[in-house]
């Protein structure tokens, strides 16, 4: 059973980067990376971007490392 991360409700940048303890502008970075990376997310306004829970958890599962599925 894979373990919930995150609630499931929409974030914004600055609320995102306050859940996962990094800076806004990581996010932002990933955002214009090119390819970009990081969560996805949804733009709902050229200055308004959102993340789906449901994303930044599926996003953090696929960075998951299990040393015990490791060895």
């Amino acid at each position: 059973m894979n373990p919930r991360l995150v609630d499931g409700r929409w974030y914004t940048t600055a609320e995102l980067a306050s859940v996962l303890g990094i800076d806004s502008s990581s996010l932002r970075r990933w955002r214009t990376a090119n390819p970009p990376c990081g969560p996805a997310y949804v733009r709902v306004s050229p200055r308004v971007v959102k993340y789906s829970a449901a994303d930044v958890e599926t996003w953090l599962q696929g960075l998951r490392t299990d040393p015990a599925e490791a060895a």
